[in-house]
């Protein structure tokens, strides 16, 4: 079967990798001159099989009006006439409910956990290199408030077999050792000691070669206009070189899917929300993290990436606009420096990316009303970390092969 993706970021690659796997004649169509240069290119770094919730979650509109208040805020809203963004708003807030949590994390927790076994499966059959280490996310507290609150994330863990370990001060230290610099600002931690670390764009990179060498066709440079159906089924695509027939479409564009789904009479829930990220150069190894620290206060994850350190987080909704703001770089100048004190901030990259969030956090896999065309998209900020389960995921609902985990409420038909 030929199968035509649209987009080369982290989960249109993996994607075409298992789609090759399985036999399929691929061709990755996509806007920019190589793979991973949007959302997949700079993001935290972070591999979050364990530390993985739905951003709706109960007392997040009280939390939220407290952030917008902050000088270093996690959350940065710029309302605008856009009906689009305040459908999605509002959709957020009614999956702000216990019992909705529960099911949201529950479904992203069983497809992070499945992506953990395949993305070890694909480095064990690659050999791929990408910066990657195992050593596990620290989820760090400044207070007492925040470490009470952990208990719900603890007892989800628990309940999907995900391991995971409160820690006190000097626990944080000793899995962290360059946070005994700021002993003075930690009252405990919680540790998920499966999550991994890696460079997303080197990642997907790497892979692309793979996927090249076993055939898979990348067009660079191509701007797609619209997909093409008959009948109600998909037949292919049009882009601005012409027209290229397919048996099958896989959607795979991030925030930019719904655009392309509009025309079909397809809407999909999903929204972009902002991220920043610093890369920084280490300059003293005993002022770096070994793994990833997330920062509880900011939510800001600090990375180890081989010699760098990533810096990402916060979450700016504002539409569809790539614009560095100096007062974000301000925040994760103020997060890492205050925890990790002495790095070369003023010689890092800046950089920022629009993640697509769906508004109960699940992503969306599977199937559309449209036959032959399929979705990989909607993953927020856990886009590296279930990419490789999500590949595989979608090549196999492709292939008509029975899926290896429960994919029905990861699809379109579940709003």
């Amino acid at each position: 079967m030929k199968v035509i993706v649209l987009g080369s970021g982290v989960l249109g690659t993996v994607s075409a990798w298992y789609l090759a796997k399985a036999g399929h004649e691929v061709t990755v169509i996509d806007r920019q001159t190589g793979p991973a240069l949007e959302t997949s290119y700079a993001n935290a770094g972070e591999v979050s099989f364990g530390y993985c919730s739905p951003w709706a979650a109960p007392g997040i509109p009280r939390k939220a009006i407290k952030w917008l208040m902050m000088e270093h805020a996690p959350l940065i809203l710029r309302p605008k006439v856009d009906a689009a963004m305040l459908g999605w708003l509002l959709a957020m807030l009614r999956n702000c409910t216990s019992s909705r949590y529960a099911l949201n994390k529950s479904r992203m927790l069983r497809l992070a956990d499945y992506s953990r076994l395949a993305l070890a499966d694909l480095r064990a059959e690659t050999g791929i290199a990408y910066d990657a280490r195992q050593m596990g996310t620290l989820q760090l507290f400044r207070t007492e408030a925040q470490l009470e609150a952990s208990a719900k994330d603890v007892k989800a863990l628990k309940a999907d077999g995900i391991p995971c370990e409160v820690v006190d001060p000097a626990g944080c230290i000793a899995q962290e050792p360059a946070l005994a610099h700021a002993r003075d600002k930690i009252v405990g931690g919680l540790l998920t000691p499966l999550d991994e670390t890696g460079d997303c764009f080197k990642f997907t990179n790497a892979l692309a070669e793979r996927a090249a060498a076993q055939g898979v066709s990348f067009r660079w440079g191509e701007t797609i206009k619209r997909i093409l159906t008959e009948g109600g089924r998909a037949t292919g695509v049009e882009t601005d070189r012409g027209v290229e027939k397919a048996d099958a479409v896989l959607v795979c564009l991030g925030s930019y899917a719904p655009q392309m789904l509009r025309p079909l009479g397809i809407r999909l829930p999903v929204y972009p929300v902002k991220g920043y990220s610093l890369t920084i150069p280490i300059t003293d190894a005993s002022r770096a993290p070994e793994s990833t620290v997330m920062d509880e206060t900011y939510k800001i994850a600090i990375t180890r990436l081989g010699d760098r350190i990533r810096v990402g987080g916060m979450a700016e909704i504002s539409g569809y606009n790539n614009r560095l703001e100096p007062a974000r770089r301000r925040t994760l100048e103020h997060s890492v420096t205050d925890l990790f004190p002495g790095g070369e901030t003023a010689k890092a990259e800046f950089w920022s990316g629009l993640r697509p969030m769906t508004p109960d956090g699940t992503p969306v896999i599977g199937a559309t009303p449209v036959q032959g065309l399929w979705l990989n998209t909607g993953h927020g900020t856990l886009g590296w970390t279930m990419s490789s389960g999500s590949g595989r995921l979608i090549a196999d609902l492709i292939s008509g092969r029975a899926a290896e985990i429960d994919a029905t409420d990861l699809a379109l038909a579940r709003y």
